[in-house]
């Protein structure tokens, strides 16, 4: 999403504080009730790693979450991923093919199921999504919760928190003076958390208990839209007239990826989630259309004659957020499920 540009700075945003601090009072208040039991929770199965944020907008999550789906089913456990499925239209539960459409199941959901080799069910009631999950593939032992950090019905084993590092927390005030959804003092609670991309300036905002981790989302090779064979590195665009799409949390870094490598490109951002038109794209005027994963999967449904190249990309993180994760999740098995990791 395009944030606000009062969240950059505290002036006019402090015009807003009086509706900041309503909003901070009932989700204070709510977390509490789920804390003192008032409001009910549900402890699954198996653990459960929720993957969220405590700012509105992207800061990588999705990314985040397909990189521990595949590095946990190479070390050996089977996970299942719940969504809420933002900008699809399932009322209830489903089940996340990867035949089915963005419009229907949302398009991050979409893009989990066709990369990460596991089951994907969304549901705006993650512990609903989940237990369907469980049900339906009962060899499952993981659960990984992408975004639903503040959705506390569902009792959560790891709490990884991502932050942006280009933006950090911004100006720091809550929702809707600031992108916060909770107050920064709620880092000091989670298990994580993990800056995607350089970490300068920003290291700060991280408890000093806390452990950190950097997030790098680096480009692999690309290739066409609805011809995933049809592969080539990314720079053999360069001298070619080309465009950038991106309707993703933060459409410049996906950009400035593309600089990086040193191709000039016309920059066209749209808003995170965008439901793409033939007129978006026929707009366009270029030899060629570079977009994101996430975007591909919407564009598969509209009718354009634009040539389109999709642009993956590997998160890299250091240090070693998969050989962490095991580790709590060892002790988890152990003291909540009552036996060892399921590793092969």
């Amino acid at each position: 999403m395009q944030t606000p540009a009062h969240w950059q700075s505290r002036f006019p945003a402090v015009l807003l504080l009086p509706l900041s601090l309503l909003f901070g009072t009932l989700a204070a208040g709510r977390r509490m009730l789920y804390r003192l039991g008032w409001l009910r929770s549900e402890r699954l199965a198996v653990p459960v790693v929720v993957v969220g944020n405590i700012n509105a907008g992207g800061a990588g999550k999705t990314p985040t979450v397909l990189y521990l789906a595949q590095a946990l089913r190479q070390a050996g456990l089977q996970p299942g991923i719940v969504s809420r499925g933002y900008g699809g239209k399932v009322n209830g539960v489903a089940e996340v093919p990867i035949t089915g459409k963005a419009s229907q199941l949302g398009d991050e959901p979409l893009l989990l199921a066709r990369n990460s080799g596991c089951p994907v069910f969304v549901g705006r009631d993650r512990v609903a999504a989940a237990k369907a999950l469980l049900k339906a593939y009962p060899a499952t032992n993981l659960i990984l919760c992408d975004d639903g950090l503040q959705h506390y019905r569902l009792q959560r084993d790891v709490e990884i928190v991502v932050i942006d590092a280009q933006r950090g927390l911004q100006n720091g005030w809550l929702l809707p003076a600031g992108p916060l959804r909770e107050a920064a003092g709620r880092l000091a609670t989670v298990d994580a958390i993990v800056f995607n991309g350089t970490t300068a300036g920003v290291q700060k905002i991280a408890p000093d208990q806390t452990p950190t981790f950097q997030m790098h989302l680096l480009p692999a090779p690309v290739y066409r839209l609805g011809a995933k064979h049809e592969q080539r590195a990314l720079e053999s665009f360069t001298g070619q007239k080309l465009a950038a799409v991106a309707g993703i949390g933060n459409p410049s870094r996906f950009f400035a990826t593309l600089r990086s490598a040193g191709l000039a490109v016309s920059e066209h951002p749209f808003p995170d989630h965008h439901a793409y038109s033939a007129t978006d794209l026929s707009q366009i005027k270029a030899d060629a259309i570079l977009c994101t994963e996430k975007d591909a999967v919407k564009f598969a449904a509209v009718q354009h004659d634009v040539n389109i190249w999709v642009v993956p990309v590997v998160a890299q993180v250091v240090p070693d957020l998969v050989s962490w994760l095991i580790q709590r999740l060892d002790t988890a098995y152990t003291q909540s499920y009552g036996h060892q990791n399921p590793r092969g």
